[in-house]
């Protein structure tokens, strides 16, 4: 068993929030930011208690690059 730390991406959205783990591909929501986090937490663990050892690695070896976008605004 090994530890790893993932990214965590929350966007309001309407009258809640909605969050995404972008490693595993794996999103959740709440009514607040907290609780989004909450169940996204809830739904990585449970992809871990039943995913495959080859599907955990599958995804877990894919490239994720997070980078900064300038741009103009009209």
């Amino acid at each position: 068993m090994r530890r790893v730390k993932l990214m965590a991406i929350i966007e309001r959205e309407g009258d809640g929030y909605v969050s995404l783990c972008p490693e595993l591909d794996i999103a959740s929501q709440g009514n607040t930011k907290e609780e989004a986090h909450r169940n996204l937490v809830e739904a990585v663990e449970g992809f871990f208690e039943s995913a495959s050892p080859a599907e955990i690695k599958e995804r877990l070896n894919s490239e994720e690059y997070v980078e900064s976008l300038e741009g103009t605004v009209a």
